[in-house]
């Protein structure tokens, strides 16, 4: 397999464009909070409702991809999309914003369901660990780039103005989608669509052992990553002093360590097994997010060892992300878009969850996050430890 095929640059845009409507608009919250009358408070709300709409859409295009193909759903969703960041540039109040941003990530998710499947339909396990790993390349961009580029959109055109970049981008998605997309999944012998047995599907696959435990191995390291984007601003700006212009560096960091590590990976699937590469790389979240625990209760917590636990944590993601994907599909042909939308909803459930949870238990400490941090590393160890498919050899 090439490095950079055609369709999966194209299938590294379509996941894309979650991150990008997360990441670019982070900076315009305190001019939309002036320009719409609201508290900041509410704005948040805005990003909740795009988790949410994110966990709970991956659900809805698996099925339908497995029964009509896979272009059908990215036609759907890009549409629903496009309409929905539409409406964000006119917005007048906050609710409406929080009401088209759910809408914007039911129609968003289709891509990040879609290209995981498509994935599956075109590879075999190690194939697939190395197009997740370039995947991660490529939506790993979005976090270092977005918020510089939102930040200088909302300075010189107005946070209305990022909405009509993500809209662009979502059209040039469909444009590429309609010319050069070609379909993966044979439809003849599909199964009509019918609730009950998109329901047993599903049931079927919660039953899967080896499915759910790699499932849920990366949906924890998720749900750590989402915990770090919502508490980490708080504790490096207001407890550890550092100005809000330079918290942007700080992120980008950790983020190209998840992008570098994603393509030593991609590379180091050419003489290790898929399982032994995870097994190994899960000990860097649970012992990053143990030792930052373990600090901040002992009181010796600084800001450099704060700084090393965080892009310790992060980078290990761009190890384990490919690799849990990659073993939690392997078996799945048959039913790969049905997988991929489960494996979605218990990522981004996750991310929810940890994100809600940073709102909630707030005590002006670095203290709520990690635990969550510790919790979750060193529950994706544990969990990956148990059966027999942690220990599968290439």
């Amino acid at each position: 397999m090439r490095y950079f095929p055609p369709w999966l640059l194209l299938l590294g845009a379509l996941t894309a464009l979650g991150p990008l409507s997360i990441d670019m608009y982070l900076p315009s919250f305190p001019a939309i909070s002036h320009s719409l009358g609201a508290t900041p408070g509410s704005v948040q709300l805005t990003l909740a409702s795009f988790f949410i709409g994110l966990a709970i859409g991956q659900a809805i295009y698996g099925p339908f991809s497995d029964r009509f193909g896979r272009k059908p759903p990215l036609y759907f969703g890009l549409v629903i999309y496009i309409l929905a960041t539409i409406g964000c540039v006119f917005v007048t109040h906050i609710d409406q914003l929080i009401a088209l941003r759910f809408l914007q990530a039911l129609g968003g998710c289709a891509g990040m369901v879609v290209s995981r499947a498509v994935v599956r339909d075109r590879c075999n396990v190690q194939e697939m660990a190395k197009a997740f790993s370039t995947l991660m390349l490529i939506m790993g961009l979005a976090p270092i780039l977005a918020p510089i580029v939102g930040g200088w959109v909302v300075t010189t055109l107005g946070w209305r103005a990022i909405f009509a970049f993500q809209m662009l981008f979502a059209l040039a998605c469909l444009i590429n989608v309609h010319f050069f997309f070609k379909e993966t999944h044979n439809t003849q012998h599909s199964p009509a669509l019918e609730l009950g047995k998109v329901l047993k599907g599903y049931a079927a696959l919660i039953r899967d052992k080896a499915f759910m435990r790699h499932t849920l191995t990366g949906s924890l390291i998720m749900g750590g990553f989402f915990g770090y984007i919502a508490g980490s601003p708080y504790i490096i700006i207001e407890l550890f002093g550092v100005p809000a212009e330079h918290f942007g560096w700080i992120f980008g960091s950790n983020a190209a360590g998840f992008i570098i590590s994603s393509q030593f990976n991609a590379r180091a699937l050419k003489t290790h097994s898929t399982a032994n590469l995870l097994r190994r790389a899960l000990y860097l979240p649970a012992i990053s997010g143990l030792s930052l625990f373990l600090l901040q209760i002992f009181g010796l917590l600084n800001f450099p060892l704060l700084l090393l636990g965080l892009f310790v944590f992060i980078t290990s993601m761009g190890f384990i992300t490919p690799n849990t994907s990659a073993m939690a599909l392997q078996h799945q042909s048959k039913q790969a878009g049905l997988a991929s939308a489960l494996l979605g909803t218990l990522q981004f459930g996750c991310a929810t969850l940890a994100g809600l949870l940073m709102g909630l238990w707030h005590d002006n400490s670095a203290l709520p996050l990690l635990t969550l941090l510790a919790a979750c590393g060193t529950g994706a160890w544990l969990l990956n430890r148990t059966g027999p498919a942690a220990v599968v050899k290439a």
